[in-house]
């Protein structure tokens, strides 16, 4: 079965370009031009990935990330005209999976759209019941499961890819652009912020008191270490 793609946009024009795009790869595609629309498709049918417009008329598109958190994973890339770090950092720690700027390529959103659907889809490719530890945290790959002292906790697509490249390298310091590399993709390298996002959703999610973590450390200037 193709996968398929809930696009929300106004502006019909750029709705109509995205999704022609898709189409054509394969992709089966689906469209909504407001907030309130979209979140009746998603309520209605399951969805591979959203690709959303900030700026909408009835829900704007951060609250229309806050409300599908609330129930799913499904990935989500943001469109916006906004380029200021505050306007992205906002959008990612609200559960967007992925930022791109307008105006912005066709060749680069499908290299987005692709490597979204690649990590959303790769624990279920994973060694069967590979387990790994570290300290209170466990966490089942083939399951996408992760527990911490014995209770389960809730992680989106992206977070689970991302603890679990610091799980299987317990002790190393990783670089940024190592990290971003290997968790989003190798077109990924210098959001920076994404990480100290994602970094942050973690802490909270899977550290006694996220502002003194005693396992998902940063190693300043550098990149970041979980410690046994």
């Amino acid at each position: 079965m193709s996968q398929r793609i809930l696009v929300i946009e106004d502006e019909k024009p750029l709705r109509e370009f995205v999704a022609r795009n898709l189409s054509v790869r394969g992709y089966e595609v689906l469209k909504a031009a407001n907030g309130m629309e979209a979140l009746a498709i998603f309520q209605r049918q399951p969805l591979d990935l959203i690709i959303l417009d900030l700026m909408m008329p009835h829900m704007d598109g951060l609250e229309l990330t806050q409300r599908i958190r609330r129930t799913s994973t499904v990935p989500i890339i943001v469109l916006s005209a906004l380029d200021e770090e505050r306007d992205k950092v906002t959008a990612l720690d609200l559960g967007a999976d992925d930022y791109l700027t307008k105006p912005f390529g066709v060749e680069e959103l499908l290299a987005r759209v692709r490597g979204l659907l690649r990590r959303a889809s790769w624990q279920h490719a994973a060694a069967p019941q590979e387990r790994l530890r570290v300290g209170d945290i466990e966490m089942i790959v083939e399951q996408g499961l992760v527990m911490v002292k014995g209770r389960p906790v809730k992680l989106t697509r992206t977070e689970f890819n991302l603890l679990h490249y610091f799980m299987k390298n317990v002790g190393k310091v990783l670089p940024h652009r190592l990290i971003l590399q290997q968790v989003w993709g190798s077109e990924y390298g210098d959001e920076v912020e994404y990480l100290r996002v994602y970094v942050g959703r973690l802490r909270r999610k899977v550290e006694a008191d996220p502002a003194r973590p005693r396992h998902i450390l940063t190693e300043h200037g550098v990149g970041y270490r979980i410690a046994g």
